[in-house]
């Protein structure tokens, strides 16, 4: 019998957001915890060979060789809609505008 682990897979839409704990096997990669996790099934839409992840806020770059951790949270992150670096001048022109 082989030993496993508790971890999480994270998701979230503004609508709707999603946490799964799975038991995976001890050594199970980042990439196979998220396919286990079914998460698919409640976000049809979600394309995880597209998607970027990261444990518990911490970006993983690859997730096919990342060994989980027993309590390891998983998180799949959306695509950013717009640069943070304009977001936060557009923030400052609102603002400036706003002052005048």
């Amino acid at each position: 019998m082989s030993n496993t682990i508790k971890v999480e897979v994270a998701y979230a839409l503004p609508e709707k957001q999603l946490i799964v704990a799975v038991d995976v096997p001890d050594g199970t990669t980042l990439s196979e915890a998220v396919r286990l996790s079914g998460i698919t099934n409640e976000f049809p839409d979600l394309d995880l060979s597209k998607a970027k992840y990261g444990i518990f806020s911490k970006a993983v770059r690859a997730p096919d060789k990342e060994i989980l951790r027993e309590g390891d949270r998983i998180e799949i992150y959306r695509p950013l809609l717009i640069d943070p670096k304009q977001a936060r001048a557009n923030r400052a022109a609102k603002e400036k505008g706003a002052s005048d």
